[in-house]
């Protein structure tokens, strides 16, 4: 926000960042991709999901008020945290500028309030051994503060083929004139959010409706290693032909996702 700006009373926009990645590999038999659920399921459990919101909260400063939590039956879990809500005395201006934000063990932010959800969702195909991991990620905040500084750790935290975020601010709030403001920074792009070696890992395409205040933007991982996406085996183990035709469906897979359309 400009240094320049007074607002009437507290800060009632509302920025809402939505975090989606998909991790996508090949089990080929029954038990590899049974083995593959469990895989994800130990790894992205409630606890480590909690640990990983709790990062987030303390990269934007928060004081956590509650936590829920649950792993469920056969798959998944879902982790829910409320954020205390207070008045900052001034902005940090650092925190409304575009750009990465900080890994948790560098910068401490502020935040005026906020909730934090994830949830994972493990799921394989029967028939050509497809398994596709996706977990959804929100953070609002209302105040000075924007979600998006909590970006640059999520990305980090997670080996994510395909990215999808959504940022939006809601509502409105007025200045000391009482005029109206609907978005209280300046944005382009999510990209601007991004650090450098995160924009050359990935191919990336904006969608984005500024007169709204929405903003979009997905990413597709560039390199592909046949190696990094089979489970249970290796690619010394399969044919030529195999590793060809797995390959193949592995990338239609990841491109279906990322233009979110079916493909012949």
């Amino acid at each position: 926000m400009s240094d320049n700006l007074r607002l009437h009373g507290f800060n009632n926009l509302t920025s809402s960042l939505s975090f989606n990645i998909y991790d996508i590999c090949y089990a080929k038999t029954e038990e590899q991709r049974s083995a593959y659920i469990d895989y994800i399921d130990e790894l992205y459990n409630a606890e480590r999901l909690t640990q990983i919101l709790k990062d987030v909260t303390n990269i934007i400063g928060a004081h956590v008020l509650n936590i829920s939590r649950q792993d469920y039956e056969p798959h998944g879990a879902s982790v829910t945290i409320l954020i205390a809500e207070h008045e900052l005395d001034e902005a940090d201006p650092g925190q409304t500028k575009p750009g990465p934000g900080p890994l948790p063990e560098t910068v401490v932010a502020h935040l005026d309030k906020s909730h934090v959800t994830v949830h994972s969702y493990p799921e394989s195909h029967p028939d050509n051994g497809i398994s596709t991991f996706r977990l959804d990620i929100d953070v609002s905040t209302c105040g000075h503060i924007s979600p998006l500084k909590a970006l640059n750790y999520l990305i980090h935290s997670f080996d994510s083929d395909i990215v999808t975020t959504d940022y939006r601010v809601r509502g409105f709030t007025r200045d000391v004139d009482g005029k109206k403001l609907f978005i209280d920074h300046e944005i382009t792009s999510i990209q601007d959010y991004l650090a450098d070696d995160t924009k050359q890992q990935y191919q990336m395409i904006d969608v984005n409706v500024y007169q709204e205040n929405m903003f979009h933007t997905k990413m597709l991982l560039k390199d592909f290693d046949l190696d990094n996406y089979l489970f249970g085996t290796s690619r010394r183990d399969i044919t030529f032909e195999e590793a060809r035709n797995i390959e193949s469906r592995l990338r239609k897979e990841m491109l279906e996702i990322f233009y979110s359309r079916n493909l012949d």
